[in-house]
């Protein structure tokens, strides 16, 4: 069989992507991101990755995903919209918040399903194609590949920000050992322009300059970490599990669609559940109404102590 022949085609994946239920999908060529390893270095040299050890291990491995995968040639980035009813749903005196992603099945268990569909779909195709697909489960810089495989920019609060979802999408990332016939041009351009909505809006100031995030700050770092320690000056600021202020006051994150893929739906609605629902839930209760959410990763004894 010739080296063409075994080709991915481009359009290809788009359309294996699309018809799984991704909202976005970009086609990057593997190679190592220097400049984007350099600020990660430096970021973690400033201290903000105190109490996030794993942040600093296998940086190689981050901006290379040759390091990651044996033979990698192609990232393929795979974006799902999460918006919901839950999203930018709160009222101001609202205090047991938690992320609108974080109300739906684990995200991770969703996007992961997906992935592997997808690469079953280009494997019938390239039936000897290989690869693996990672959901926060490897250190792999998917953010910063969402910029190079063009599906939109780092905002300075550091989430990527694309101009069809606003920040509201989460991430996947197949890594596969053959080439495309052609890659989807890198992301070129800042949306944000001189906007600083979100630096003014953290309650925490946790969004520092060069669009990098002071994690000791963040309400989601603190809710969602068992060994993370309030600073002083900082405050959770109704939020339980995770935040969304910078998010919501973003003008990107205006006037986007609602999310429609049933296994992205929420499951359940905090907005109802008042102070005495949390206090009064038994760990069982706990595990058989939430266990299948994000929230299992704090427990129920953290989401208790930031209501109280």
């Amino acid at each position: 069989m010739s080296k063409i022949a075994l080709m991915l085609i481009k359009e290809q994946i788009h359309a294996a992507a699309r018809e799984v239920g991704f909202s976005l999908c970009g086609v990057a060529k593997c190679r190592s991101l220097d400049v984007s390893r350099t600020r990660f270095e430096g970021w973690l040299a400033s201290g903000c990755g105190d109490g996030l050890d794993y942040l600093s291990h296998n940086i190689d491995k981050r901006f290379d995903p040759a390091q990651l995968v044996e033979g990698a040639k192609t990232v393929i980035i795979c974006a799902l919209n999460y918006r919901n009813a839950i999203t930018n749903g709160y009222s101001a005196e609202a205090r047991c918040k938690v992320a609108s992603y974080a109300c739906t099945t684990d995200y991770h268990r969703t996007i992961r399903a997906m992935l592997r569909e997808v690469f079953a779909r280009l494997r019938h195709s390239n039936p000897t194609l290989t690869g693996r697909a990672f959901v926060d489960s490897a250190p792999l810089a998917e953010k910063t590949w969402a910029v190079e495989a063009g599906l939109g920019w780092i905002g300075r609060q550091s989430l990527l920000i694309t101009r069809e979802y606003g920040s509201t999408v989460l991430l996947g990332a197949l890594v596969v050992c053959d080439e495309a016939d052609s890659y989807d041009s890198p992301y070129e351009g800042d949306g944000c322009g001189e906007c600083r909505r979100c630096v003014e809006a953290c309650p925490n100031r946790a969004i520092g300059s060069e669009r990098m995030i002071d994690p000791r700050r963040c309400i989601s770092r603190l809710t969602i970490e068992r060994k993370a320690v309030m600073p002083d000056n900082c405050g959770l600021h109704g939020w339980v599990f995770g935040c969304e202020e910078c998010q919501n006051i973003c003008p990107y994150n205006h006037s986007k669609p609602i999310a429609t893929l049933p296994a992205i739906a929420p499951t359940f609605d905090p907005r109802t559940m008042t102070e005495v629902d949390w206090q009064a839930m038994s760990d069982d209760e706990f595990a058989t109404r939430l266990g299948h959410t994000p929230l299992s990763r704090s427990g129920r004894e953290r989401i208790i102590e930031a209501i109280e």
